[in-house]
């Protein structure tokens, strides 16, 4: 049977697996075991469960992983995410609307310090629905601009997912941190433009909101400042060169514990669920991380995406209809799968084919994670939608689906400017040193 057909009834037989139940991780190291097995036999499958789980998981590069989660879990707990949503209310106080812009802004500044879209949704939704809803906020605008805000979490630094991305692509942990900061600040803009012409539109769905003196705005800026030195001195110290990204991850956990502490905020229990949380996400990270190199592995040995990058390489359509088409793709798959485990499963099969049409590995990256972002929140399945509506359980799904789809419409103009304009992923990482 020839090699290309295998890979492909090998991966058929990984998404019935998945839709079974079977856990991603354990999925994609089962299919690569047997294909290897059958490509190359049972000596070549037994190599892969002898050598690949020790090899990645005993990795230093991984090291940054688990330094990141604590930090997000430990910054949790510390109290954070309220501080960056008192901070951006207070800021943004007499506009109509405010609450929900400074959702989106605190959506940002905790993705700063989560890496985690489902975190960044299910922290915020805590803390801004109750906040929204006693001051009369229409529902669909309230669910909708957290949903949305959620999304940003994967795709601002430090991001567990653009790590993930590096290690499999073989780019630069920090200059993928960079190129995406002003992705990032650019989706968060477009939302909050996008409640601006909303509340304008409908100004029933949020109440007037009272002026606030430049003295308050000033205080709403100091209740921020803990979350934005702890991200400038992390995200700044790889910029800069002054530390790696795995040294940085490592003070970024030190000074998530220090302000735990400083608070007084920190008792047996604080620390023991920080602890077990981040372990457990290391774990489950570890495990998909391990599946998916084996499953690469495999398909390097049937040559899969190679012959993929030379078939399309060889139609005569314009390169940037491929990045269209792919981008689609993962619109779908986002839909329905996680996104870590999505771009770890694609990932080995679309980048041959980017690097054949010669596009800019980092660039990509950045557009397949806004892809996913996107797919988070997209009607019928959007996974975000749930973690909300997890949160909000007095919300039907209808109505949070209904309050996304505005911000549906700017999440396709940010990733336009993307495309037509990549420096604006590109300025950053090109200028570090």
């Amino acid at each position: 049977m020839d090699l290309t057909i295998i890979a492909v009834v090998a991966l058929l037989v990984l998404f019935f697996l998945l839709f079974l139940g079977m856990p991603i991780g354990f999925g994609m190291l089962l299919i690569a075991f047997c294909g290897t097995v059958y490509v190359v036999g049972t000596s070549g499958g037994l190599s892969i469960i002898r050598t690949f789980p020790y090899q990645y998981a005993a990795s230093y590069n991984l090291v940054v992983i688990p330094l990141f989660v604590l930090m997000a879990e430990v910054a949790y707990h510390a109290g954070l995410s309220w501080d960056l949503y008192f901070g951006a209310n207070k800021i943004l106080g007499g506009t109509r609307g405010s609450l929900a812009m400074a959702t989106v802004c605190g959506c940002a500044g905790f993705a700063a310090v989560s890496g985690s879209s489902f975190a960044t949704a299910a922290t915020m939704g805590s803390v801004a629905l109750p906040e929204m809803k006693k001051f009369h906020y229409d529902k669909r605008l309230a669910t909708g601009c957290v949903a949305a805000g959620g999304s940003i979490g994967i795709l601002i630094p430090p991001s567990v997912i653009l790590v993930l991305y590096a290690i499999m692509t073989e780019q630069s942990i920090g200059k993928l941190f960079m190129a995406g900061f002003f992705p990032g600040l650019l989706e968060a803009s477009l939302y909050i433009a996008t409640i601006y012409i909303i509340v304008r539109l409908r100004p029933g769905w949020a109440p007037p909101s009272e002026k606030v003196p430049w003295r308050e705005k000033l205080y709403g800026l100091k209740a921020a400042w803990i979350p934005i030195v702890l991200f400038t001195l992390v995200i700044g110290g790889i910029y800069v060169g002054i530390f790696t990204p795995t040294e940085a991850a490592a003070i970024g956990a030190l000074g998530s514990f220090i302000v735990l502490f400083g608070r007084g905020r920190a008792n047996r229990q604080s620390v023991r669920e920080s602890l077990l949380s981040a372990g457990r996400t290391t774990g489950m990270i570890f495990m998909i991380l391990i599946g998916a190199m084996a499953l690469n592995f495999f398909l390097g040995i049937t040559r899969m995406p190679m012959a993929l990058a030379d078939f399309v390489g060889g139609l005569q359509v314009p390169p940037i209809f491929v990045i269209v088409t792919i981008l689609f793709i993962y619109l779908l798959l986002g839909c329905i799968m996680d996104p870590m485990a999505m771009i770890l499963l694609t990932v080995p099969i679309f980048f041959p084919l980017i690097m054949k049409l010669r596009f800019d590995p980092i660039w990509f990256g950045i557009l397949v994670v806004r892809a996913v972002e996107i797919g988070l929140i997209t009607p019928p399945i959007g996974m975000n939608v749930f973690v909300i509506k997890g949160v909000a359980r007095d919300v039907s799904l209808y109505d949070v689906f209904i309050g996304i789809l505005p911000f549906l419409g700017a999440d396709i103009v940010c990733v336009t400017l993307l495309i037509v304009f990549p420096q604006i992923s590109l300025f950053l990482p090109n200028t570090m040193y």
